[in-house]
């Protein structure tokens, strides 16, 4: 039987994307720190905590290194929520102007 060993990443890599997700987390709590109000606030928070889900599911979970299969079956049921999520959404707001033009409010 032959024998095939895993590959090793750099450690290198890990710790570049370590120093990185610590960027991104300061980059957070600055968000706070400096009293971003209203839309600005939510979209940075939510912009900073995508990119580090994206290094962690890329980098910790091997998703960078996987084959397009694996990749999709992970991933493309989230994305297909997410767009469910928005229809739904815009869905709600439609019923909702509709029903306050035809109740009058």
């Amino acid at each position: 039987m032959e024998h095939v060993e895993a590959q090793q990443h750099p450690i290198g890599l890990y710790l570049k994307v370590w120093l990185l997700l610590f960027v991104l987390s300061t980059m957070s709590y600055m968000v706070d720190y400096l009293e971003f109000q209203s839309y600005l606030r939510w979209f940075l928070i939510l912009l900073f905590m995508i990119l580090k889900a994206g290094l962690i599911v890329a980098v910790f979970m091997h998703m960078s290194w996987e084959r397009l299969a694996l990749k999709c079956a992970i991933l493309l049921p989230p994305l297909a929520l997410l767009i469910f999520i928005g229809l739904m959404t815009m869905e709600a707001d439609f019923t909702f102007i509709v029903r306050s033009i035809f109740f009058g409010q």
